[in-house]
């Protein structure tokens, strides 16, 4: 096998738990992608890891011993994975969430029979065979679809595409989140078909939403949080800006025979902007937006966009009223978003207690030493 060797920087940050070693601490590396044993600048043995040649993101540990990483090792860390999502009461949800499995650069969704896969280094896409067999063998979907449409890729110098790799999978897959059944759509839905992120915080939604009350779902997309309240809310107003999405929403509702969701195309800043205006009052609010913050350089107006549609949901919440505020942004800490909500709060002129904080669910490992491996963060608030 071939070797890389790295800084004593680079070596610092395995130690210190974290698995990636960047192109500025690596001494010197093969020229092809692969699996290569890795040492320190003294010769020290110090693990296994991906190299990529062309990423800044040069090698991702996967191994710290010397054991073969072959076809056994790639399936014993998958089922390890599917072990630790036992007793989720879904038939959507991540198999293996990258570094939070200790198996970097490699996304495992199930969707009831039927696996969608993304292989995000050129180092992985050289096991992509191992790979697949490994999760034909331990999750044993009838078709494994590759979902390896995302930009990161070109930063690793691999194509872009959707490719189906084994079996067959098709356009629409009917799946279950606790009592609620929805589409999702693996060739060309979001992410990897659904946001199946949000799973937990969507079944709480639900559980929370006041019985007979009047509820609202901003950002609705295909409707998943309106689903779940409209178990238990009297009136649900789901908001998107996709009409496309609003139908898809729709046909979920009849699915679970909800006809209690009003479906409305909307900008969701201007529509509570138009509520409060209007004196417009709800029992359950639900702000779960597309992450307004892609860079570090857009977390400043994208704070301000969060202080925005939660300082108006505040303020349309009747007493006693719930709201569950998530951000999914990365460059948008905790401390921040929470910073942003007291401010909000401060403004709306309303008493909000806080209830619970959210972030990621056990399919969403995040490791404290790794904080790329978390960013999803939220909270629940009373009105009292």
């Amino acid at each position: 096998m071939s070797e890389a060797r790295v800084s004593p920087r680079g070596a610092e940050r395995w130690v210190r738990g974290h698995p990636w070693i960047y192109r500025s601490d690596v001494i010197e590396a093969p020229e092809a992608p692969g699996v290569v044993r890795v040492r320190d600048s003294r010769g020290k043995f110090l693990g296994q890891a991906l190299l990529s040649p062309r990423s800044e993101i040069r090698l991702r540990l996967l191994e710290r011993t010397e054991r073969a990483v072959d076809a056994g090792w790639w399936q014993a860390a998958i089922e390890g994975a599917l072990v630790r999502r036992r007793g989720i009461d879904a038939t959507a949800y991540r198999v293996v969430h990258g570094e939070g499995d200790a198996l970097p650069s490699l996304v495992v969704d199930r969707y009831d029979r039927w696996a969608v896969v993304q292989l995000l280094s050129a180092g992985l896409e050289t096991m992509r065979e191992q790979v697949l067999d490994a999760v034909q063998s331990v999750v044993g979907p009838e078709g494994i679809l590759l979902r390896n449409d995302v930009p990161i890729r070109r930063r690793e110098g691999l194509d872009e595409r959707v490719e189906l790799a084994r079996g067959t999978v098709p356009e629409r897959v009917e799946v279950r989140e606790g009592g609620v059944k929805y589409h999702a759509a693996p060739w060309t839905g979001q992410k990897t078909g659904a946001f199946v992120d949000q799973r937990p915080s969507r079944v709480l939604a639900g559980e929370l939403a006041t019985p007979g009350g009047r509820a609202l779902d901003c950002f609705a997309y295909h409707g998943s949080f309106a689903l779940h309240l409209a178990r238990r809310a009297g009136e649900v107003v789901a908001l998107d800006v996709s009409a496309d999405a609003l139908a898809r929403g729709a046909e979920n509702a009849a699915l679970n025979g909800f006809t209690n969701i009003a479906w409305r195309e909307a900008d969701a800043f201007e529509a509570l902007r138009a509520f409060e205006r209007g004196r417009e009052r709800f029992d359950t609010i639900v702000l779960d937006p597309p992450a307004f913050a892609k860079s570090r350089s857009a977390v400043p107006q994208a704070l301000r966009g969060y202080r925005e549609i939660n300082l108006r949901a505040m303020r349309l919440l009747n007493p006693g009223g719930t709201l569950v505020t998530a951000s999914c942004s990365f460059h948008v800490g905790r401390e921040p978003f929470m910073a942003m909500l007291s401010e909000a709060a401060g403004d709306s002129g309303r008493r909000m207690v806080v209830r619970r904080l959210l972030g990621q669910g056990e399919d969403h490992p995040e490791l404290l030493t790794v904080p790329e491996t978390g960013y999803l963060k939220g909270a629940v608030l009373t009105a009292v």
